[in-house]
C-alpha cells in the first residue's frame, strides 16, 4: 500500500470522529461513532482469556472496522433504521472498500461477510459487544437524555444476541440489573 493509499483511508475514517451517536456520556457529552468503536475494541481485549478458543484479534479488527460506513451516512440509530438506510449505507461501504488497496480491500471485505453470516464465534462476539456497549453506554448517560423508548429498549434489547454464550447471557443480566437500579433511583 502506498503512503498516499494508507492516507487516504484514514482521512475517511477520521469522519467517525465527528460523527455523533445517538447516545451521551456521563457527562452529557455526544458520544461518537469513533468513540464507540474504540470501547468496542477494548470489550473484546478484556475477553481473551472468557474466550479462548477464539481469535480475538479478528474480533477487534470487527469492532474498528464495523461502523466504517457511516462516514458516509451518519449514524441512525438502530430503532430508526430502516432495510432502505442499510442498503444505502452498505452500497457506500461496498463501493468504498472495493476502491481499496488490494488485501485491504479484500481483508475488509472477509470481516464484513464474517460478521453478517455470523456464523463464527468471533462475528457472534463481535455482534454482542456492539449491541451490549451500546446498552452500557445508556446506562452511564444521564436518564433524562434518553429517548422516551430507551426507557423499554434497554430492560429488553440485545438478550437474543447474547444468547448464544453463557457469559454474554450474565452480562447482558448484569446490565439489565444496572438499567433497574437506574430506573428506580430516578423515582423515588
Amino acid at each position: 500500500m502506498k503512503a498516499e493509499e494508507f492516507l487516504d483511508i484514514l482521512h475517511t475514517a477520521e469522519k467517525l470522529k465527528d460523527t455523533p451517536r445517538h447516545c451521551t456520556t456521563s457527562k452529557r457529552r455526544t458520544e461518537s461513532v469513533a468513540e464507540h468503536s474504540w470501547r468496542a475494541s477494548l470489550m473484546a481485549l478484556l475477553l481473551k482469556e472468557v474466550f479462548p478458543e477464539a481469535d480475538i484479534n479478528r474480533v477487534v479488527e470487527m469492532c474498528i472496522v464495523h461502523d466504517l460506513g457511516e462516514c458516509f451516512t451518519g449514524d441512525i440509530p438502530t430503532f430508526i433504521k430502516t432495510d432502505d438506510d442499510r442498503a444505502a449505507e452498505d452500497e457506500l461501504m461496498d463501493n468504498w472498500i472495493k476502491a481499496l488497496p488490494d488485501g485491504v480491500s479484500e481483508r475488509f471485505s472477509a470481516l464484513f461477510e464474517e460478521m453478517n453470516a455470523q456464523q463464527t464465534v468471533e462475528a457472534k462476539i463481535f455482534k454482542a459487544i456492539d449491541k451490549l456497549e451500546a446498552l452500557i453506554q445508556h446506562n452511564e448517560s444521564p436518564l433524562d437524555t434518553w429517548s422516551e423508548n430507551e426507557y423499554e429498549l434497554n430492560k429488553t434489547y440485545a438478550f437474543d444476541t447474547a444468547a448464544f454464550s453463557e457469559w454474554f447471557t450474565d452480562l447482558r443480566k448484569e446490565i439489565l440489573s444496572d438499567t433497574l437500579k437506574k430506573l428506580d433511583e430516578v423515582s423515588r
